[in-house]
């Protein structure tokens, strides 16, 4: 991956939904499907319960004890930190997925932006990612390194975002015991990606179970994770919309919960099939 700092295209046009012929050509159309499975039960059940005591969440500090056995004290829901930051955390079951599988939807669907609205068509508006290629490199090795400018809703807020994807290794966890036919933690840093300013972290740990696998997402945002990028400095108009984001609250917690809830349950949704697929293709 290209170490230099990307950018994204500043004339992208976006829209929700698929536009007539903006599938035409696409190996992968049949996988698009507008209709969306309700938030999971237990995902609504602890949105209803409210912001969680702070001692119950996972530390980015922490974030690699993910990948001990069993389950920690917060495994769905939202927590807010007295310097306005927040702490979401969801669970979601994934029949017939293999952590192999989500490290090659990590690298696959950034590319183009059809690929990325077939993931949340309710909320996924552009995708590009300057400089990838399809290469031979292991999957996970394919989008660590990269940047993905995506932009999307959450809940009825748009924002363009770069999701910057780092080593596992950079949060805590240790690369030796992620088997990608076992477990995979995708982790990055999330900023803006029309400002040099990061405001988050976020793992996506993804282990074997009986049946498939179960993804435990975290993130951690606002307050002291909103730091400049590439040594800008935060001052003036950056200074500004670094204060935009500092203070998140409950509204933006819950609409986090739902956003990362009901994407990860449509993408399981396809993902083997689709994955499947695109196997018999390149070895064609």
């Amino acid at each position: 991956m290209t170490t230099a700092e990307p950018r994204p295209d500043p004339t992208r046009q976006t829209h929700l939904g698929m536009r007539p012929g903006e599938l035409d050509g696409k190996w992968y159309a049949k996988y698009w499907n507008p209709v969306m499975a309700p938030l999971s039960e237990h995902v609504r059940q602890a949105i209803d319960l409210g912001p969680q005591p702070p001692p119950l969440c996972l530390g980015l500090d922490d974030a690699g004890t993910l990948n001990e056995g069993g389950y920690q004290d917060l495994e769905d829901g939202y927590s807010l930190f007295g310097d306005g930051s927040m702490h979401i955390a969801t669970s979601t079951r994934m029949p017939g997925v293999s952590p192999d599988m989500v490290d090659w939807w990590f690298w696959w669907h950034a590319t183009e932006t059809q690929r990325y609205k077939l993931w949340y068509p309710r909320a996924h508006l552009y995708a590009e990612w300057p400089g990838a290629g399809e290469g031979n490199a292991p999957y996970r090795e394919r989008y660590i390194g990269g940047t993905s400018f995506v932009d999307e809703y959450v809940g009825n807020v748009p924002g363009r975002l770069a999701i910057r994807f780092v080593r596992p290794g950079d949060l805590g966890f240790s690369e030796d015991g992620l088997d990608p036919q076992e477990a995979t933690a995708v982790c990055a840093r999330v900023g803006f990606s029309d400002a040099p300013l990061d405001w988050g972290h976020l793992v996506h740990y993804v282990r074997r179970v009986n049946g498939g696998a179960e993804m435990r997402s975290r993130f951690w945002m606002g307050g002291s994770h909103v730091a400049p990028r590439g040594g800008a400095p935060l001052t003036g108009d950056l200074e500004k919309v670094a204060e935009g984001v500092r203070n998140l609250g409950d509204a933006q917690a819950r609409a986090m919960v739902v956003h990362c809830s009901q994407e990860m349950n449509h993408l399981t949704v396809f993902l083997p099939d689709i994955f499947d697929e695109f196997k018999r293709i390149e070895q064609e």
